[in-house]
């Protein structure tokens, strides 16, 4: 059971990162000296404008409302424009979620198989991937701070308050929080129409690393059983 709902949250994960033009990859000063909510959106658009691919550590929770279950999980993740996505889970169980932007593969050895189908269609979307859809931060979403009177956490990160344009089932709102010196995501919480949520605090970022191609594909290991993805 564990193992099958880590699963489908991850898959969920990557839809959502896949359909969100992740702009919000930004920051802002402290409260009383800060930009305006118009020069984050600004900023959003023309600093990440520039991004090519990224990569980053995260630690990672997903709750299930219905199950009342919560999964922590670790690894690491790459992307890169074109819908390339690729996760790779160290906790609670190994497991590899790569695309190319058509293809997706779900690898998981502790069942010897690799689930095999179409890339989400978010990733070949106006959105694009993680990065396709940055630039577009207001067409978007709505985009306020979580609290226009403090929009700074306890941390000093800059917390911004997303809701989709146009309805996504896997994602209602999401949550940013964001380094107000080095522009990077720290945490990110999505929340689907179900009250479901899948939290993530991200280490190590690096942008514009010169990601190569093949790490967005996957080739099965010897005697690997392939097994659609439905």
């Amino acid at each position: 059971m564990a193992m099958m709902y880590s699963v489908c949250m991850t898959r969920f994960l990557i839809y959502v990162l896949a359909a969100v033009p992740l702009a919000a990859l930004i920051a802002a000063g402290p409260a009383s000296a800060g930009p305006s909510l118009d020069d984050v959106i600004r900023g959003v658009e023309s600093a990440y404008g520039r991004m090519t691919d990224l990569k980053a550590d995260f630690n990672q929770t997903s709750f299930n409302k219905s199950l009342n279950s919560t999964i922590p999980a670790q690894g690491a993740v790459y992307l890169k424009k074109g819908g390339k996505v690729r996760w790779e889970y160290s906790e609670p169980t190994k497991q590899e979620i790569v695309s190319d932007g058509k293809n997706l593969w779900v690898y998981t050895p502790q069942l010897n198989q690799v689930n095999v189908g179409d890339a989400p269609e978010a990733l070949a979307g106006p959105a694009g991937s993680f990065l396709a859809g940055l630039g577009k931060l207001h067409e978007h979403f709505t985009v306020r701070f979580l609290n226009p009177a403090q929009p700074s956490d306890a941390d000093g990160n800059v917390v911004l308050d997303l809701t989709p344009r146009q309805p996504l089932p896997t994602m209602a709102r999401l949550i940013l929080a964001l380094d107000p010196k080095t522009w990077e995501v720290r945490k990110a919480t999505i929340h689907d129409q179900f009250e479901n949520t899948v939290s993530m605090r991200f280490t190590r970022l690096s942008v514009n690393s010169g990601l190569p191609d093949k790490l967005f594909t996957f080739v099965p290991p010897a005697g690997v059983a392939t097994v659609p993805l439905r």
